[in-house]
């Protein structure tokens, strides 16, 4: 009978601070899969094509996000020819300062590439085993299949694909997608066309919105706080290409932490001569199991008495 590999969870190794290494800093995971996400004309190319120079050069993304794994970058452009590629490339690394001849940045170039095509994905397989590369960009999903994309199941096979090709060789995949018509006042992440599955996929997500001339960028992480909104502008300048940050640009979310169960009874009672146990489980929002031990281990500590009209501080 085959057994399934298991490891001691305290043998297992780490990944970094708040269990989040980077590829890029704030913004991809190292070996993360995703999608980057925005309704047509909103730079969803430019964008990952700034990420794969970023990448191969160690430059920083956008001018300020850190590359932390630099390296090969493999990319299947779907829509573009190869001299666009080239083109839109060697103009993002002159803007940023890098010759695109020293740049380890690949593209597949055949015609055709089907992820729910058996043989296509073994030898899409094949080809990041043989390359390794940092990162694979896949752009733009609709034209990688033939499924329907409001099918859960079929979507779902499509992407385990790609999630087991991550876990084989490591590499971190953005898969470029469009989002769904008029969906600018969704979550970003509820706004990506077709099946739910493309958002509980990912583990780094991208989003970009344009409303009017307003570019933005939402990153969204699985294991880390997301950047709300990086505001935007496309620069063109002779030959030069890039994304640049308008000022002021967010800071990142941090998440805020929760009041203890402690800590709201005694805020509670704090408000009040003496409350029943129902006012205050209504007043702290906690279960009444989770109340009544609370309660317990605060008589205990001479922090709360119990009357006969209910709870109240101790009088210290």
């Amino acid at each position: 009978m085959r057994l399934l590999p298991v490891k001691k969870v305290a043998d297992l190794d780490d990944e970094g601070e708040l269990g989040q290494a980077w590829l890029v800093d704030g913004i991809w995971g190292e070996a993360a899969v995703g999608i980057l996400g925005g309704e047509p004309k909103c730079c969803k190319t430019i964008t990952s094509q700034e990420l794969a120079v970023a990448t191969a050069s160690g430059r920083p993304f956008l001018g300020r996000f850190a590359v932390k794994k630099p390296g090969r970058v493999l990319i299947y452009a779907a829509e573009d020819a190869s001299w666009m590629v080239k083109q839109r490339l060697t103009a993002i690394a002159k803007a940023r300062g890098v010759a695109i001849a020293d740049l380890d940045i690949q593209l597949i170039t055949t015609e055709r590439l089907r992820l729910d095509d058996d043989g296509d994905l073994e030898a899409l397989d094949a080809t990041v085993a043989a390359l390794k590369p940092r990162l694979l960009i896949l752009d733009p999903f609709v034209r990688l299949h033939r499924i329907d994309e409001n099918s859960s199941a079929e979507v779902a096979r499509v992407l385990d694909g790609l999630r087991l090709m991550q876990r084989r060789h490591g590499v971190a995949i953005l898969v470029v997608h469009h989002s769904k018509k008029n969906s600018g006042s969704a979550r970003a992440g509820q706004a990506l066309r077709g099946s739910s599955e493309f958002h509980a996929w990912g583990d780094s997500m991208l989003y970009m919105r344009r409303r009017g001339d307003e570019l933005t960028l939402t990153v969204e992480q699985r294991a880390a706080a997301g950047i709300p909104g990086i505001p935007l502008s496309l620069t063109v300048v002779g030959d030069e290409l890039s994304l640049q940050i308008q000022a002021p640009m967010p800071e990142p979310e941090t998440p805020v932490p929760k009041a203890t169960p402690a800590a709201r009874i005694e805020l509670a009672l704090a408000e009040s001569s003496s409350m029943t146990l129902s006012a205050l489980r209504d007043a702290c929002g906690v279960r009444t199991a989770t109340l009544c031990d609370t309660l317990k281990e605060l008589v205990a500590a001479g922090r709360v008495e119990r009357l006969d009209s209910g709870y109240a501080l101790a009088h210290q």
